[in-house]
């Protein structure tokens, strides 16, 4: 009942009323009172979202104060000091490993920003899983690098906390937790398809709560204490979660817990009691039953899997069903709770990890208590999280979710280790992985299909294909990275018992079968599941426990691992049912067991001093070990040959993947590493033969030239025989686990790498293998990866090139690495591409014929190896063993024999072969113990095994099997006489034979009963000469005997020979001084050479051998008459040279023309002199100018019906807009201080002064006295090709058809020059060119100025012709439609009235302006540099001029308003009528004189005679000089102008007043102080300037400043009409030379600097008068204020270039900065923020948010400031896209790393830094306007960004 009126009342009161109850001693009615009101108030039954309880819990927490003040006052008591800031995914956090002890170390950017980090190795990335700050955690990082914050140990000097301060807080909560999990409790349902919603909606509810919860721990340490007692006491859980007795709704609501316990395949407390006494009994027995796959909450579920499956692959895998003997049965399927925060956890992992709720539970982590009771919690739930993650359908979402919980907890090894011993984490984590596979589990198919007893994952399996075990594989790498943890689970037997059955389930998984019919109908990809689940689930748990074997004390534990591998393994071989040979056409690339075998031997050797034998088990088991690894060797050799292509493109996936960077260190290394030990210990012969016949090409090896191959088509011969002897090259010469140091193994893979492709810094880090070269952390005595890569290579800065492709810095190799490292052995054994090789021998072959050493196509050069560790000498057997050197005889007499199937390959191979053993001798020839009385098969071709010895054993006869067919039958005839029958049958009993398999089967034979009988003497099977035929071949074999009479050496001399097709091509005088050195590169003949020198310095007997060998010189004739065959064959070779040399004379040919058709085509900078390209200049030809069509090709002038048109790109353009008065660009803001002030721009300023005028003056005159074009003109430029106006409309309808994805709109007209393929949108029609008449327009005149200024007036009179109506007239009218729709409507309407003519007039002359503005630009925005520069190649004024006379024909100036009579002569006074009301005109002292100077040009008769134009420009320069003076006057201060006007006074009755700037001067200050007087403003700046004296000096520079832009801009107009040259000169004499060029001043003065601008002046009229009348025009003005006037005078028309924002150096500046910034707009923070690089913009990159009108914000932002060109910075991925009208592209980054490198999307987050040079580029194409053609990747952005 009180709780009612509690409840009525103010709650503020209320709860500071109960504080003072509860504080007192006896609080027992305050707490009555507070458990009735907390009744009322947290009833579950009650909607959730209801927030009335939420209010109340947060007032009563606070006991009447402010929610807010309270948390302040908490937080001021907060005593943590680790940071545990919380993040979610995609949050940017740092990781630095110079100061990380776990790998998993990260820190939020706050904490990084206030630690010292310089110099150290670290990045930023973007959380996948989210994390959280470990800044202040000695055991995750070292306190170095901490920040300053978390440095200082904060808990000391913290104050204690009043004891009523979290009085309430202590009593509310519990009750609030409870309530949360009532809600949680009644809210779950069992999920079925339906319910997934249900559950979130349950959530979204909650919500609140939970926020409200996330809040209470960021109060700090002293609110987590009081949360982590309510969460972690039992005796609060036991009184509040079942709830009392007579409370209905507990009851209830505690049975759903239970249900939903049990329902999970647990047993509830209660129940586990009973059963476990039975389970005891039966010992273990009831592990089974509850190990099977499903709970006994839900029978059903077996079936229905097993359903899924089976319809897979229709009834042919079921899934197998282990009864594995785990340990603990309890592992997987008990829980109890005994806590808040074990029910807690327990819904977390029921509702799939909210991510609300996560946070929470991470965010109380800095609490130690918590962290340990949570860490305990979270162990015992393990198995629950695997079933719960198992059945769920987001497992990737829940996997990062769980992942960012658990690697908190167990990247801390003294926690890891704590629970280690209390939790049984390895037993848990094992177990739970096993059980988990279990789930997935097949029958193998290899070997022995019908009765293998192995099970293997099934790869198609969800659990595999998604990779749902990462997140418990993952948790089990990373304990297994403390060293502590690492031993326990080494010492434990058990443990790696079960350890190694979870491995056999991976290996021989995925098996592939070689399709030999068809091909596969179905390519399955199951084979990513299978790589990823052995380097995940295997291999990566095997590096992390080698990581801890690394000492002589560690040795143990290699024993232990090395006996349970060899264990599991021989029950794998009992399984599979492996005797002693592999199934054929069968392959699987996963041996794990192998492999963990392999490496912990390598290590026990290398590290740990083991002797290798003691590790190895007995021959027979070796013979098994080796069978499968070399199964895949041979395997890589047939996939490569096409053996497997039926099995489709997946299998050559395997085959590279199997190689791959990430991949090799854990398999292809071990598996090559494992046949070495091997080939150490097992009998040679054996060996060598076992690798032909894996290999199938055991009937290639025969002397005999033809043979029959019962398993290879013939074409498959040659790979087959090169990838056999290619490994046997690799097995014997990679050193990698053999003897190399760490250092020299990383900089055996980085050259390799490096000798393939120049490659960037991150490119590298990611091809060398990971795990024996950790790339971070340095290893004490190693060396770093940077340093070894400074030593073997050169850095390429990146560099521009000029197409615009941006190269990256990359790193290349130094010269004396390819001449003594580049190893083609190493390389051919990384390569995942084929075509690597030949990239790295084509480079080879460059450096060998750029330093001069060799010229041809050289051979792979020779490396010499490391020598071999000593437990390994044995491999050294293979090279000295008779098997190889018969197979080494026999292909040397096949190569010189020409048979078919050899190669150059074959040839490079077995010489490798030859020098590897010549370079490695056996030491102790005690081999020949063996008694030799057996009849070897093959023991009579070499006398012993020594290959010295036996390359110059002459071999006489041989007997062969060959086809009937074979030409060595037709040629053998009976002996006729006695005397060659007796030898021939000698012959016979000599002829040796050959037979490997049958060697093979009997050594194998042989081993195998001396292991069992241990008897000397065994009789063997005669399997000498049987030879396993296939039984589908005709065996029409004969016997036949060849004659031979030649050794290995004879061969390697007549081989030579053949090579260099020399007779004597090796002197006997020649080996007297062999000189190694130059041997070292070559081709063949010096690879014969070196082989030669080589023996002959290891044996005399050798030298004398080759001695006698080049004596005899024999002619390189086979020792067989020349058959036929044989000719043919030398015949075709000869045909292939010519052939070859045909084609390449006929490529060089070829490649001469494209070369010098590009240089006509594309040349960019000179204009071809033969189709009048310098279209600028009207030349003087006495013909009309001719113009080529590139579409039709034909050749004529521009005509009124067929006019010619140039292909010309409009774009509308706010680069001259964007212009400021500094030239110092402005800086981009980075912090909320800085900002960008717009309102100083070019654009700007032009727009307030017309506006300003059209307050005052007539509308029509305002829009002649400015230009507009600022912002949005239209710039024209062409690629200066020309064509018919009617061929390009037939093209642009061929390309409208065509339908091609183009990257252009052809609807839009655009399209790209048929001849040089530069995109354009419009034609410009050429007018027909008056050629003849131009030479009258260029004489020069002498008639007076008054004349002359007469003459221009009548011209402006007359009437412009109206042009007939004509094909050109049609063409020029569109052609100004097209500009007009090139450009904004807003861009044209400057007038009052829209559409009205004055405003078209308007645009039409600024577009003049806005072009030839645009070209002084680009010329560096003065005329210095003189001559035709890159940008008059794309300028085509001179059309465009007259396409706008012809326009502006149509308007005529009223001659009363016409302002060349004001420029010329003295107006008579108006007499007073009725026009007074209307405005006055613009006064000329404002109007801007370049335009003027354009409108008179526009508007006169065309063509312009050169003394008119001259006239026009000398009349302009007085207004403009005058304006100048007034302009200046008003910089004065008042004491100034009247010195000056006193000093002005005298010299104007002198001679040259009139050119005297002083006298004018005085004048203008005179007039313009009359009525209302501009100087009466006494501006700031007038004050400000006039602390400098004006000197004359000055005077005289400011005025010339002021007229060099008009200069400048009539200069370069009479350039373009009349084709005059402009001269260079130096800055300080431009003025000068721009004044004789115009005809100012006749010829230039000396010294050229001391021209006045005054002494250019020409007045029509007296001087003073003029001046007079222009002042009065502005004193008398009645409406304006002084201060306007004078804004409007002072015009200062010189710009600083055009500029992009200064960006800072170093890019986290920006990133940090904008990355969490919110959007002005929406004031959210965007997904994709982007700024805009012109203005500093910051918009949101394809946000929703912005759009108007179904446009996004980037793309409206392009139209308002750049007229729809628009740079951008993308934040978040450190790129520039350009946005050009409806299409954008990437443009690349002006970011880069220290090594030269973009970071697209910030992948890598390593620190980047502005590259100047990458940024002016950008600049440039910004000002110049060739996006559209130097960019190649564009598309349409549907306005989306």
């Amino acid at each position: 009942m009180m709780a009612a009126s509690l409840l009525r009342r103010d709650k503020k009161t209320t709860a500071a009323h109960l504080k003072t109850d509860l504080t007192r001693t006896d609080n027992s009615s305050g707490l009555r009172q507070l458990q009735e009101l907390l009744d009322a108030v947290l009833n579950p039954e009650k909607p959730a979202a209801d927030t009335e309880a939420l209010d109340w819990c947060k007032c009563l927490i606070a006991g009447g104060e402010g929610f807010e003040e309270f948390c302040k006052t908490v937080r001021s008591y907060d005593n943590a000091t680790l940071c545990g800031l919380v993040w979610t995914a995609n949050f940017v956090a740092y990781r630095c490993r110079t100061c990380g002890i776990s790998p998993c170390m990260s820190l939020c950017a706050e904490c990084f920003n206030n630690g010292d980090h310089t110099g150290h190795d670290f990045n930023m990335f973007r959380s996948q899983a989210g994390g959280a700050c470990d800044c202040g955690d000695s055991n995750v990082m070292r306190d170095s690098g901490f920040c300053r914050r978390h440095r200082l140990r904060t808990g000391e000097n913290v104050p204690s906390i009043p004891r009523d301060l979290l009085l309430m807080s202590e009593m509310v909560l519990p009750r609030f937790i409870l309530c949360i999990i009532q809600y949680l409790r009644d809210g779950y349902i069992e999920p079925d398809t339906s319910a997934e919603r249900d559950l979130q909606k349950v959530l979204q509810q909650l919500e609140p709560q939970i926020t409200f919860l996330e809040e209470l721990t960021k109060m700090g340490g002293a609110m987590r204490t009081v949360l982590t007692k309510i969460l972690t006491n039992q005796q609060t859980y036991k009184e509040l979660s079942m709830g009392q007795e007579e409370n209905l709704y507990a009851k209830k609501n505690y049975d759903k817990y239970l249900s939903a316990l049990k329902n999970s395949g647990l047993v509830s407390v209660e129940e586990k009691i009973q059963g476990a006494a039975a389970d005891v009994a039966e010992g273990g027995a009831g592990a089974m039953v509850l190990l099977g796959t499903t709970g006994p909450g839900s029978p059903d579920e077996s079936a229905k899997e097993d359903d899924q499956d089976g319809g897979q692959f229709v009834g042919q895998r079921k899934r197998v069903k282990l009864s594995s003997s785990t340990k603990d049965p309890y592992i997987i399927d008990s829980l109890k709770h005994k806590c808040f925060l074990e029910e807690l956890l327990f819904w977390t992992i029921k509702f799939e990890f909210p991510q609300k709720m996560v946070t929470f539970l991470l965010n109380m982590l800095p609490d130690q208590d918590y962290k340990i009771t949570f860490t305990k919690t979270f162990v015992q739930h393990y198995a629950f999280i695997m079933k719960t993650l198992m059945k769920s359908h987001e497992s990737d979402t829940m996997s990062n979710r769980i992942v960012h919980i658990s690697v908190q907890l167990f990247s801390n090894e003294e926690l890891a280790r704590h629970m280690t011993e209390e939790c049984q984490l390895l037993d848990i984590m094992v177990t739970v992985l096993l059980y988990m596979m279990e789930s997935c589990l097949i029958k193998s198919e290899l070997q022995d299909e019908e009765n293998n007893r192995h099970v293997v994952v099934n790869c198609s399996e969800a659990l595999l294909k998604n990779n749902t075990y990462w997140p418990l594989v993952s948790d089990f790498i990373n304990i297994l990275s403390h060293q502590s943890v690492a031993k326990k689970f080494l010492e434990d037997h058990s443990l790696l018992v079960l350890w190694m059955s979870f491995v056999s389930f991976f290996q021989g998984m995925n098996l592939n079968k070689r399709e030999l019919n068809e091909h596969v109908e179905f390519e399955s990809q199951t084979y990513y599941a299978a790589f990823a689940a052995e380097l995940e689930a295997c291999a990566q748990p095997m590096w992390g426990l080698l990581t801890h074997c690394k000492v002589k004390e560690t040795q143990e534990y290699t024993k232990t691992v090395v006996r349970y591998c060899l264990e599991t393994l021989q029950i794998w071989f009992d399984a599979i049912g492996f005797i002693d040979e592999p199934a054929p056409n069968q392959v699987t690339f996963h041996l794990p067991l192998h492999r963990y075998y392999a490496m912990f031997l390598s290590r026990a050797v290398k590290c740990q001093g083991l002797d290798l034998d003691s590790l190895l088990p007995d021959q027979e088991m070796l013979m098994k070990i080796m069978v499968h690894p070399l199964q895949i060797q041979a395997c890589l050799s047939e996939i490569h040959s096409n053996m497997w292509v039926r099995n489709g493109l997946q299998i050559k996936g395997q085959a590279m993947t199997y190689v791959q960077s990430h991949f090799c260190n854990s398999m292809i290394d071990p598996d090559i590493f494992l046949l070495q030990v091997c080939a150490s210990r097992l009998d040679p012969d054996y060996f060598i033969s076992s690798v032909f016949e894996r290999f199938k090409v055991v009937d290639l090896l025969t002397m005999a030239s033809q043979h029959q191959n019962a398993v290879l088509d013939s074409e498959q011969e040659r790979p087959m025989l090169e990838g056999a002897l290619t490994f046997l090259v690799i097995l014997t010469s990679l050193r990698i686990h053999l003897g190399m140091t760490d250092d020299e193994i990383l900089r055996s893979e980085m050259v390799s790498q490096l000798c393939m492709n120049d490659r960037t810094h991150s490119a590298l880090l990611d091809l060398i293998p990971e795990n024996p070269n950790p790339k971070s952390g340095i290893v004490p005595g190693s060396c770093s990866f940077e340093d070894v890569l400074s030593a073997v290579s050169d850095f390429k800065a990146p560099v521009f090139e000029p197409g615009g492709s941006m190269q990256q810095g990359m790193y290349t190799p130094k010269a004396d690495v390819w001449e003594k490292e580049f190893d083609p052995i190493m390389v051919v054994l990384r390569t995942v591409y084929r075509r690597d090789v030949q990239s790295a021998m084509d480079r080879y072959s460059a450096f060998l014929k750029q330093y001069g050493i060799h010229t041809g196509n050289p051979w792979p050069p020779y490396k010499e190896r490391t020598p071999l560790h000593p437990s390994y000498k044995g491999l050294i057997r293979l090279l000295h063993c008779k098997t190889l050197h018969i197979v080494i005889f026999t292909l040397l007499y096949k190569i010189w024999m020409d048979h078919q199937n050899m190669s150059e390959h074959v040839l490079c191979m077995v010489l490798y072969l030859i020098e590897l053993g010549l370079d490695n001798q056996v030491q102790d020839c005690k081999e020949d113990e063996e008694p030799c009385i057996e009849e070897h098969c093959h023991d009579s071709w070499f006398p012993g095994t020594n290959l010295l010895s036996n390359l110059h054993h002459v071999i006489n006869f041989v007997r062969v099997r060959v086809p009937e067919t074979a030409p060595e039958v037709k040629k053998e005839t009976p002996p006729s006489t006695s005397a060659e029958a007796s030898s021939y049958g000698q012959n016979l009993r000599e002829a040796q034979v050959f037979s490997l398999v049958a060697e093979r089967r009997r050594k194998f034979q042989e081993i195998i009963n001396r292991n069992n009988t241990e008897a000397s003497q065994v009789v063997r099977p005669k399997s000498s000469s049987t030879r396993w035929v296939s039984p589908g071949t005709p065996p029409q074999l004969v016997t036949e005997i060849l004659e031979i009479r030649e050794s290995m050496l004879s061969l390697l001399v007549k081989l030579h020979q053949k090579m260099s097709s020399k007779q004597n091509s090796l002197s006997a005088s020649w080996l007297e001084d062999p000189d190694t050195s130059r041997h070292a590169h070559g081709d063949g003949i010096t690879a014969i050479e070196r082989i030669l020198a080589k023996a002959a310095t290891r044996s005399c007997q050798i030298k004398r051998s080759i001695q006698d060998i080049c004596g005899k010189v024999c002619p390189p004739v086979p020792p067989k008459k020349n058959s036929p065959s044989d000719k043919k064959t030398m015949d075709k070779e000869e045909r292939r040279q010519r052939a070859r040399e045909r084609q390449q004379k006929l490529l060089a040919e070829f490649a001469s023309r494209q070369k010098s058709f590009m240089e006509t085509a594309m040349d960019v900078e000179s204009p071809e002199p033969e189709a009048a390209m310098d279209l600028g200049s009207a030349e003087v030809m006495e013909s009309e100018v001719l113009y080529d069509c590139v579409i039709c090709g034909q050749s004529g002038p521009s005509t009124e019906d067929r006019p010619t048109g140039l292909v010309v790109l409009l774009q509308a353009s706010s680069v001259l807009g964007h212009r400021c008065k500094n030239k110092q660009p402005k800086q981009l803001p980075t912090s909320d201080e800085e900002h960008i002030y717009l309102a100083d721009t070019c654009g700007v300023a032009h727009d307030v002064r017309l506006s300003l005028m059209q307050q005052f003056f007539k509308d029509s005159s305002c829009l002649q006295s400015v230009s507009i074009g600022w912002d949005g003109g239209v710039y024209v430029q062409t690629c200066g090709h020309t064509l018919h106006i009617d061929c390009h409309k037939s093209y642009m309808e061929s390309l409208r058809n065509d339908q091609v994805l183009q990257g252009f709109s052809v609807d839009k007209g655009e399209f790209t020059c048929p001849l040089c393929r530069q995109f354009a949108n419009s034609v410009l029609p050429c007018r027909p060119g008056r050629g003849t008449e131009t030479s009258g327009w260029h004489t020069p005149t002498n008639k007076a100025t008054r004349v002359l200024v007469k003459e221009v007036e009548d011209l402006q009179e007359k009437l412009g012709l109206f042009p007939t109506e004509s094909n050109l007239s049609k063409e020029m009218e569109l052609v100004i439609k097209d500009i007009k729709n090139t450009t904004q409507k807003k861009y044209m309407d400057y007038g009052k009235n829209p559409g009205s003519p004055d405003n078209d007039f308007l645009f039409m002359y600024s577009l003049a302006r806005t072009n030839l503005e645009l070209e002084l630009v680009h010329r560096g925005g003065n005329l210095c540099s003189g001559g035709a520069s890159a940008a008059a190649k794309r300028s085509c004024l001179n059309q465009l001029f007259h396409v706008l006379a012809m326009h502006m024909r149509l308007y005529s100036i009223d001659s009363a308003y016409n302002p060349w009579t004001k420029l010329t002569q003295i107006a008579r006074q108006k007499e007073a009528d009725g026009f007074d009301e209307e405005r006055p005109e613009v006064p000329m002292l404002f109007r801007d004189v370049p335009s003027l100077l354009i409108i008179f040009v526009l508007t006169m008769p065309q063509p312009l005679r050169k003394e008119h134009f001259t006239c026009v420009i000398k009349m302009l320069y007085n207004l403009q000089f005058t304006q100048a003076l007034a302009a200046l006057s008003t910089k004065l201060s008042p004491e100034e102008r009247q010195a000056w006007v006193t000093s002005g006074a005298l010299k104007k009755n002198t001679l040259n007043a009139e050119k005297s700037s002083n006298a004018l001067l005085s004048h203008v200050i005179n007039e313009l102080s009359k009525d209302k007087s501009v100087y009466k403003v006494t501006s700031k700046e007038t004050t400000m300037l006039s602390a400098s004296v004006w000197s004359p000096q000055s005077i005289e520079f400011s005025l010339q400043q002021f007229c060099l832009p008009f200069l400048r801009l009539a200069c370069l107009l009479q350039h373009h009409l009349y084709g005059d040259n402009l001269t260079g000169c130096l800055e300080e004499e431009e003025f000068s030379s721009l004044a004789v060029c115009l005809g100012l001043l006749s010829a230039a003065p000396q010294p050229p600097g001391a021209v006045h601008s005054a002494s250019c002046l020409e007045w029509p009229f007296n001087a003073f008068d003029l001046v007079t009348q222009w002042c009065d025009e502005v004193t008398g003005l009645s409406q304006m204020q002084p201060e306007q006037s004078l804004s409007l005078l002072v015009q200062d028309p010189q710009w600083a270039p055009p500029r992009l924002l200064q960006l800072p150096d170093n890019y986290s500046i920006i990133f940090q900065y904008y990355h969490r910034k919110a959007c002005t707009a929406c004031k959210k923070v965007p997904k994709d923020p982007a700024l805009c690089l012109v203005c500093g913009a910051f918009v949101c990159l394809k946000g929703g948010c912005c759009k108007q009108q179904g446009t996004c914000e980037c793309v409206l932002h392009s139209q308002h400031c750049g007229a729809a060109t628009g740079i951008f910075l993308l934040i978040n991925a450190s790129v520039i896209i350009i946005i050009r009208g409806h299409r954008f592209c990437l443009w690349g980054s002006v970011y880069l790393d220290a090594h030269g490198e973009e970071d697209r999307d910030l992948r890598r987050g390593k620190p980047l830094f502005l590259c100047e040079e990458r940024y002016r580029v950008l600049e440039q194409q910004w000002v110049s306007h060739t996006f559209d053609h130097i960019n190649k990747r564009w598309g349409p952005h549907y306005n989306g960004l």
